[in-house]
């Protein structure tokens, strides 16, 4: 995994478990529901969105702010951060997703790329690393489809693929 890559998911995960990892917290209760529901300019709307943004050096102009909206909408379905990423979650020898769903969630964009992933998420039972889902949701693309298509399926990326991938 990159270092910028890294800090980028440490970051979303300092930030997840302060706003609205903690679900015995009213306020993160709250926000996360707030959060789920919102529509583009709802979620900039929230403060401790704005915050993370900031942190992350996405701005109102980055090209990257239509996947960190995405992002927040969808961090804010995960219920319980583990060391397992969502694709293993899903995949593996017993997959709760199915190949083709699968396949189906690496080809969307957009709006239909939220609801499946949302759909991967809650088939996960809303557990997974949320520091590498952050991530990666953030930098959706062609090298973390990659990573994905290997976690899904169980393999390990040799070394050399793996860094052609975070590259």
């Amino acid at each position: 995994m990159s270092e910028e890559k890294q800090t980028t998911g440490s970051m979303v995960l300092g930030w997840w478990s302060q706003n609205i990892g903690n679900r015995e917290a009213a306020h993160a209760r709250a926000l996360s529901a707030r959060l789920r529901r919102a529509e583009t300019v709802d979620v900039l709307g929230e403060r401790a969105v704005i915050e993370l943004a900031g942190r992350l050096g996405i701005g109102a102009n980055s090209a990257r702010l239509p996947h960190f909206i995405t992002m927040v909408r969808l961090l804010a379905e995960l219920r319980t951060h583990e060391g397992t990423s969502l694709a293993r979650h899903i995949g593996g020898a017993d997959p709760v997703l199915s190949e083709l769903r699968f396949q189906r969630l690496l080809r969307s964009e957009g709006e239909e790329f939220e609801d499946l992933m949302r759909r991967a998420i809650l088939m996960a039972d809303r557990k997974c690393n949320v520091a590498a889902f952050g991530g990666d949701v953030l930098y959706w693309g062609e090298a973390v489809r990659q990573r994905w298509c290997f976690q899904y399926f169980g393999a390990e990326a040799s070394s050399e693929t793996s860094r052609e991938i975070v590259e």
